[in-house]
């Protein structure tokens, strides 16, 4: 792929100004860059840290393809930034960069929706939170817009923890 679409996926830590460089582009009049931190609180539980797996190569091939469904969606002119770190990340540390830089704000928001919903639901990277009582938990894998982690024998909590999901 050509420089429109930079993805790294590895244990360099995240740096903004960096991402942002990326995306120079004098046809542009948008650049939007989305963050994702470690939290401390998921579902009730004190979180201290996360830890992500990948395997890089899919996932960096998968990043890449996600990249040019956006552009065949939203113009060829988008410059887009993916990268996500792999290893043990404290609270507050950025944990997955996504940057749009496109000629309007429209197209940069909805591409970067696009780009972030199917990082979670396709691409190899899997989440392990460490809670504060010292147990830890693999999540389950995203549906578009869903949150939850694995519940007792394998099925998905939803945000009120009991099983069954907002009415």
């Amino acid at each position: 792929m050509d420089d429109s679409a930079h993805v790294r996926v590895g244990p360099e830590p995240l740096d903004a100004a960096e991402v942002l460089g990326r995306l120079s582009d004098a046809t542009h009049g948008a650049q939007l860059l989305f963050a994702g931190v470690v939290r401390n609180d998921n579902l009730g539980r004190k979180v201290v840290a996360v830890s992500y797996d990948a395997f890089e190569p899919l996932a960096e091939k998968t990043l890449r393809d996600i990249c040019l469904e956006a552009r065949a969606k939203w113009g060829l002119v988008l410059r887009l930034v993916v990268v996500h770190r792999t290893g043990r990340l404290k609270v507050g540390e950025a944990s997955v960069i996504v940057a749009i830089g496109s000629g309007h704000r429209i197209e940069a928001y909805e591409a970067s929706r696009y780009v972030l919903e199917q990082l979670k639901v396709r691409v190899p990277i899997w989440k392990k939170e460490h809670y504060e009582n010292g147990d830890s938990e693999w999540l389950r894998g995203h549906e578009l817009g869903a949150h939850g982690r694995v519940g007792v024998g394998g099925g998905s909590l939803e945000a009120d923890g009991t099983g069954q999901g907002a009415p």
